[in-house]
């Protein structure tokens, strides 16, 4: 049996977890290095919010928020060492830990229980279905999680993958090439590559998305990632992480102008009324109903345990990987911090 969310709050875990915040200045704060899965964009701006606003240090955090390359990235920099901790698509998180034996990352909140990996064309394309992209050619950077986790995509839609080309592009090229027709399709976070499409002048009815999860893949997307011994030893770290996010997530969606304020401090050169459409649109898959009836604790480890055979199959992984193995929700602090305003 896999433990619930009720279980673990209760008793002594409940007493731990609900101890209370240290007051600004009470006790030297804990340095902490974060790493996002993406550029400073929509969202990414409740983090950068929740550092703004002192969430951080409310939980004796001195955290430093750098900029991601990919949800392929992100997970090896963490169980590197190179930082604490991670936001970052769970897909590739699961396949780093089929692969990797020795690995111990582990996701303590999982943010996004709603996918957005998707195939973006555009209609000049002729692109309409999946079928339609084999023999096309894709344009992905090698750390992106649309690109990583294609092979599920071309399972549960029926493409023959050997049909598909890839140009591997870093990530400021990946939009433009689709734009200039020098390739037939990206792949990537619907919320990053539709709204970068959008600032490049492409108009919104001329966007084709082909979302995983309508193909019917089962994934989870964005969650926060950990090395399990760091963790262990600094649960209430661990813990105070997770309550600033949340905080941070909350306080954006009722604020989102000055969330994007936030962000514009960290790139100048956003354009903030595309930014803040861009992070509304991406609380579509995390404001789930799940989410919304019982907040971001609500995930049942049978979710997690179908992200990562989806996984195994897409990949023809003969390993296991347990649910409680990887999604490890006794760190969430009490239930009340995780609830989301209507």
């Amino acid at each position: 049996m896999f433990p619930t969310r009720r279980g673990l709050t209760r008793g002594a875990a409940a007493g731990l977890l609900a101890a209370p915040r240290l007051a600004r200045g009470q006790a030297a704060l804990t340095p902490v290095k974060f790493c996002l899965d993406w550029a400073f964009q929509g969202p990414q701006a409740p983090y950068v919010l929740a550092a703004e606003r002192g969430f951080f240090r409310e939980e004796g955090l001195n955290v430093t928020v750098d900029r991601g390359f990919g949800s392929g990235d992100t997970p090896v920099k963490v169980a590197s060492g190179a930082y604490e901790f991670g936001i970052a698509d769970l897909s590739p998180v699961i396949r780093l830990r089929l692969t990797t034996p020795a690995s111990d990352v582990i996701a303590p909140m999982v943010v996004q229980q709603g996918s957005p990996l998707a195939v973006m064309t555009l209609k000049k394309t002729g692109i309409t279905t999946a079928k339609q992209l084999e023999g096309r050619k894709l344009a992905a950077p090698e750390s992106d999680a649309g690109r990583q986790l294609f092979p599920a995509f071309a399972r549960a839609a029926g493409i023959d993958p050997a049909r598909i080309g890839w140009v591997t592009v870093t990530p400021q090229l990946r939009e433009p090439m689709l734009a200039r027709g020098d390739a037939d399709a990206i792949t990537g976070f619907e919320v990053s590559g539709v709204f970068s499409l959008r600032s490049l002048n492409i108009a919104p009815d001329d966007i084709v998305s082909l979302r995983y999860a309508d193909a019917g893949v089962a994934l989870l997307s964005t969650a926060l990632l950990v090395r399990r011994p760091y963790a262990e030893a600094n649960a209430r770290v661990v813990t105070g992480m997770i309550r600033a996010i949340a905080r941070g997530h909350d306080l954006a969606w009722k604020e989102p102008d000055a969330a994007i304020a936030a962000l514009a401090k960290r790139d100048a050169t956003a354009p903030r009324d595309l930014e803040k459409a861009r992070m509304l649109a991406n609380f579509a898959f995390i404001r789930t109903p799940e989410v919304m009836s019982g907040g971001f604790g609500n995930l049942g480890t049978e979710r997690v345990q179908a992200a990562i055979e989806t996984v195994r199959g897409a990949f023809g992984i003969t390993a296991e990987l347990r649910a409680a193995d990887l999604y490890a929700p006794q760190f969430l602090p009490p239930a009340a911090a995780l609830k989301f305003s209507a």
